[in-house]
């Protein structure tokens, strides 16, 4: 059963998704939350596996109410951001924060509940071409406490190769005929190079190159 946190300032919007949920035999929500500094304390007394995270509230946002949840060295909660528009900085700042991806929240009830899936599975949700619009949009101009930790030596020359084919919205069948390997190799380099860099899944991976200066904007 995945266990769900709604966080929305809106009572209604909640009531919607808490709907939407409770048709899916395989999802229960666990609480909800009406702004960033209940979700945040709710998703560390709660331990949901994913929480539904409006980007926009008053006081504490999305983005700060992230970062809080995961902070936390023994959190393995999901965020699953939602807002209303696809370019919104406060989505790049998120995802920047450890979020595992984004939806629109006009995205149809089949969606929402396969995203869901995805993320409490540890995969990311994040629309290839969404992402690197969004990226090259604010990395250009991202402040200077958004610049990687991280460290690019810390990864093999075969993995630099991978994670810029990431970086460039290439799948990982896509990735493994670029660079005639199996797909299985493909993915467990895939699934190495967050471990080596210290971050949480293949969006903040993304994110990562951007700023890192491995993939340029507008770069093919």
């Amino acid at each position: 059963m995945i266990r769900v946190l709604l966080a929305d300032d809106q009572a209604l919007v909640r009531t919607g998704f808490r709907m939407i949920l409770e048709h899916a035999p395989d999802m229960e929500v666990v609480g909800e939350a009406g702004d960033g500094a209940q979700a945040a304390a709710l998703a560390l007394e709660l331990r949901p596996d994913v929480v539904l995270m409006d980007i926009r509230m008053p006081e504490v946002d999305g983005v700060e109410a992230t970062r809080r949840i995961c902070a936390d060295d023994d959190s393995r909660i999901r965020i699953l951001v939602l807002t209303t528009f696809d370019l919104d900085e406060y989505v790049y700042a998120a995802l920047h924060a450890g979020a595992s991806g984004f939806l629109l929240k006009d995205t149809l009830a089949p969606d929402l509940l396969s995203a869901i899936r995805v993320v409490a599975n540890g995969e990311a949700v994040v629309a290839p071409s969404v992402t690197r619009r969004l990226l090259e949009r604010y990395v250009a101009t991202a402040p200077a406490e958004l610049t990687p930790s991280a460290d690019l030596n810390l990864l093999t020359g075969r993995e630099r190769e991978v994670l810029t084919l990431i970086a460039r919205g290439l799948s990982n069948s896509e990735i493994a005929g670029r660079l005639h390997l199996t797909e299985g190799t493909v993915k467990t380099h895939v699934s190495r190079i967050p471990s080596k860099l210290g971050l949480r899944d293949r969006v903040q991976a993304v994110v990562f190159a951007y700023e890192a200066g491995l993939v340029r904007a507008g770069a093919v």
